[in-house]
């Protein structure tokens, strides 16, 4: 009996085995890193999704993917992930949970990707505003300084002091540059105007933001700009009578009396395209850095109580980004010491503008 028993379990384990390798079979016809024939994707966030600004906006890129290619992709995002090393971890497990595409939307998870990627060659990687790439890593941003322009002329045109405050996260070049754009679009319409910037080396933190903001409407200015991803800024601005531009997203219902316009994020259609080259097997690791051209990005509309003059004014500039015939950093262009940085005629190249390091004419402040 003993004998049968043990022909009978091992009998019974050869056609589990058989089925095992039947249901193996079935699930290698489908993608890699998929549910149900759906590839999963993966978004981390640095701040949570209810910020209105930066990881909002990313969030809402989520959801338009999803509505676009819900027959094929699952999505799933982690919010608040602090930047560096534990960054690292949480992409991992993305990785673990068996997302073949992650998303990682903030300049600090780039050494963390990176090194992730290396451990996983066959999941495909994209990293917001960085430089560093591999074979399955690519970085990918938009060119904010071209929308960063045109809402410094609105800034400009708006100010009646001439004192223009600047709330800013961290001095790299992706911040530094937009300073630079915005304080560019200022002095084009206003060539008195003076930005006055203020590091909070922070992304969210809606209270330091809005100190921040205090500070610079105390000393004078009675317009506010900023590189933040809360409204804490606007609403500094609002509870001073002052005016304020926002960023990443239309913030005008949290402060309906100042807000005046904003460069605003459309990451939905980049996150179609670049979903759609992973399923289709045609993804090349690249560095995307998108135009407004392109409609990444564009401008929140001008308030009706901004200067009269301001739609008028940006109209003929933007379609002039638009179609390619001038760029923001075309000189001549000064450094704050009044050194030429960029001849008349000439332009920065890409890689100029990725490095930036100074400020222009007209900005007050140090860019360490």
């Amino acid at each position: 009996m003993r004998k049968v028993s043990g022909i009978v379990v091992l009998l019974a384990l050869v056609l589990s085995i058989l089925a095992g390798c039947g249901g193996a079979k079935q699930e290698a016809s489908a993608p890699a890193g998929t549910k149900e024939g759906k590839l999963k994707v993966g978004f981390i966030y640095v701040g949570p999704v209810g910020d209105a600004g930066w990881s909002w906006s990313h969030d809402e890129g989520r959801k338009y993917l999803e509505k676009q290619l819900g027959d094929k992709v699952e999505t799933t995002f982690v919010e608040s992930v602090p930047e560096g090393a534990d960054s690292e971890r949480v992409i991992e497990e993305l990785v673990q949970k068996g997302n073949k595409v992650i998303f990682a939307t903030s300049f600090g998870y780039m050494d963390s990707m990176l090194a992730v990627a290396e451990r996983h060659p066959d999941v495909r990687f994209f990293h917001a505003t960085g430089y560093k790439t591999a074979e399955n890593m690519s970085t990918y941003f938009g060119r904010a300084y071209q929308a960063r322009y045109l809402t410094g002329i609105v800034a400009g045109l708006q100010t009646k002091k001439n004192v223009i405050g600047y709330v800013a996260a961290f001095p790299i070049p992706e911040v530094i540059r937009g300073i630079n754009a915005f304080t560019l679009g200022v002095r084009s319409v206003n060539p008195t105007a003076t930005v006055k910037v203020v590091w909070t080396n922070t992304w969210y933190d809606p209270a330091k933001e809005k100190d921040a903001a205090k500070s610079l409407l105390d000393v004078g200015a009675d317009v506010i700009s900023q590189h933040q991803d809360t409204p804490g800024p606007l609403q500094a601005a609002e509870e001073k009578g002052a005016f304020a531009v926002g960023y990443n997203s239309d913030m005008s219902k949290f402060a309906p009396n100042a807000f005046l316009t904003a460069p605003v994020w459309n990451w939905g259609p980049y996150y179609v395209k670049t979903v759609e080259s992973v399923l289709n097997n045609t993804f090349k690791s690249e560095q995307y850095w998108g135009a407004m051209s392109e409609g990444i990005l564009d401008i929140a509309p001008i308030a009706s109580f901004a200067h009269p003059d301001a739609k008028a004014k940006v109209e003929p500039i933007k379609k002039q980004i638009l179609d390619g015939s001038w760029d923001v950093f075309t000189g001549p262009i000064k450094d704050q010491t009044g050194a030429i940085k960029v001849e008349a005629g000439k332009k920065l190249t890409d890689a100029e503008m990725l490095s930036m390091d100074w400020f222009v004419e007209g900005v007050e402040g140090s860019t360490k």
